[in-house]
């Protein structure tokens, strides 16, 4: 499998995984579509199993449904940046474009997430200033991640108590 054939098989599973749990999406309708993308990115090159899969792998560290619609958002955006690159005369290739230009704009924006966990990976954990601040905030920090899940389990037994009539 070409790099090219791949990223249509994960766009395929992507699709697939919103038309189940969306709704939105008529997978079968699109089926015919990147087909023929995978006939214009000549997607059955045997070097698109070379390194294995590049967004599937992704996918699979990512568990929780919410999680996975931040991860999902940036793929979309990436094959929308692809699909950006190719003849847009095709009907086929404006037809994928709309149905993941539809999805991006259902999903919540990842981007400013992304930048959030670039901007922690940067951190200079030697620098002073930094250090100060870390251990400045580091009970705030330890009692969100402790609070957040009774938190939850508090309103959900909450609403239940509410709800018998």
């Amino acid at each position: 499998m070409t790099c090219q054939t791949f990223r249509v098989f994960v766009l395929s599973v992507i699709m697939i995984y919103f038309g189940h749990f969306g709704n939105s999406l008529d997978l079968a309708e699109l089926q015919d579509d990147i087909d023929r993308l995978k006939a214009d990115f000549n997607s059955s090159h045997s070097d698109v199993a070379d390194g294995g899969p590049i967004f599937t792998d992704k996918l699979m560290n990512w568990t929780e449904r919410n999680e996975k619609r931040i991860i999902l958002s940036q793929i979309i955006s990436m094959y929308l940046k692809l699909l950006e690159n190719t003849d847009k005369s095709k009907t086929y290739v404006r037809h994928i474009s709309e149905e993941l230009y539809s999805l991006s704009n259902s999903l919540p924006d990842g981007s400013k997430k992304m930048k959030d966990l670039m901007e922690l990976a940067n951190f200079q954990m030697t620098d002073l200033k930094i250090q100060r601040k870390a251990v400045h905030e580091l009970f705030s920090v330890l009692q969100r991640l402790v609070e957040t899940p009774t938190a939850f389990k508090r309103k959900r037994s909450q609403s239940q108590r509410r709800c018998k009539c």
